[in-house]
């Protein structure tokens, strides 16, 4: 636990001693050792004066030691308000990138929409188709069984009715494909 405290990051964050607080220290240390080295004396004037030092110095220790902790208070709101800039920019880029995601993702959608429309357009088309091709197998197969069941005159009759049918389906494909390339 103690090698944690020591690492890369609490190493950055912590602040070296500012020399203001050392020198508050020394004062400190300069009062009471004043006042000790009176004690023994036992004279009120050195006693007064041991005490009107300690009490100096003491009050400068205070000032110096107050100076240091409103100019810690001062860097900190500046690391905060520097924190709260940097997560308001790292804001307004993940906003941005949000925005840019959901105009992706609704284009997405919309095209599988339009292509999900499309397929089913052609699904409906070809059903259209598979339904007529099984009416036409059906009465192809309604013909053949009546041409089997020994009606030969309607043969011919079936043979010239194919045929302009096949005439008309052409000329009206032919003419579909030329409205199309014109």
């Amino acid at each position: 636990m103690a090698a944690s405290r020591t690492g890369p990051r609490n190493s950055l964050r912590r602040r070296q001693r500012s020399v203001r607080v050392t020198v508050a220290v020394v004062l400190l240390a300069i009062a009471t050792l004043a006042v000790l080295v009176t004690l023994p004396m036992q004279s009120s004037l050195w006693l007064s004066i041991g005490a009107v030092l300690a009490l100096a110095l003491s009050w400068a220790a205070l000032r110096m030691m107050w100076s240091e902790v409103l100019e810690s208070r001062r860097e900190n709101a500046a690391d905060r308000a520097a924190a709260a800039a940097a997560y308001v920019e790292l804001f307004n880029v993940r906003a941005a990138e949000q925005a840019e995601f959901a105009t992706a993702m609704t284009e997405r959608l919309a095209e599988a929409h339009l292509a999900r429309r499309e397929l089913e357009g052609l699904v409906a088309q070809h059903q259209g188709r598979a339904d007529r091709a099984e009416a036409t197998v059906a009465t192809l197969e309604k013909t053949v069984a009546s041409l089997r069941a020994g009606q030969s005159d309607d043969l011919v009759a079936w043979d010239e009715q194919a045929t302009r049918r096949t005439t008309q389906k052409t000329t009206r494909s032919s003419s579909r494909k030329a409205l199309k390339g014109a």
